[in-house]
């Protein structure tokens, strides 16, 4: 318990103790703005730190978006390509159709390919087609070392086939528009 002897009256107190304490209003006032500084630094830092995780999550976001987009892509080409192999090898029966049937004008022989024959040809090459094999016109056009591969040069009957496929001797395929056998043509020069 305080008595009266114990208490301290703030006109008798030392002024040490009122330093110590920083209430005096000179240094409230030096408080004041030191904290405003610290905060303003400190939030200062803060946004910094906030664009900083801003511009990573930003980044960060982009990248796996295309990472999306370039797998979805890959995705449809694997299931548009999928069967590549097989149609691959498949061209090849088409070229034995079409190698019987030249073959029964050319020897005005029908025997040679009989109906049969063309109904077959004509349902494997419907079915091809339906599942994106389309066959390359060459004859007749600009020679295109993109889409065409040059077998022989001769020289060429007129002309306006200087430059051109004169003859195509085994033809190209495309499967959804990625090219998955190069004409072989003869050019003329």
């Amino acid at each position: 318990m305080l008595t009266e002897e114990n208490k301290i009256e703030p006109e008798t107190a030392d002024p040490s103790i009122e330093s110590m304490s920083g209430d005096t209003p000179g240094s409230q006032e030096v408080k004041e703005a030191d904290m405003e500084g610290i905060e303003q630094d400190e939030l200062t830092r803060l946004r910094k730190d906030v664009e900083d995780h801003k511009d990573k999550y930003l980044r960060l976001y982009a990248e796996f978006d295309n990472y999306k987009r370039r797998t979805s892509r890959e995705k449809i080409e694997l299931v548009k390509t999928a069967g590549q192999e097989i149609i691959s090898e498949l061209i090849g029966v088409l070229d034995d159709f079409d190698r019987a049937q030249k073959i029964a004008v050319e020897t005005e022989n029908p025997g040679v390919y009989p109906e049969g024959m063309r109904l077959v040809h004509h349902k494997l090459s419907g079915i091809l087609h339906n599942k994106g094999l389309t066959p390359m016109n060459s004859t007749g056009n600009l020679f295109d070392p993109e889409l065409h591969e040059a077998i022989a040069e001769i020289p060429s009957p007129s002309d306006e086939l200087v430059g051109k496929v004169v003859d195509t001797v085994e033809k190209g395929y495309i499967l959804s528009d990625k090219i998955i056998r190069f004409a072989k043509v003869v050019v003329g020069k």
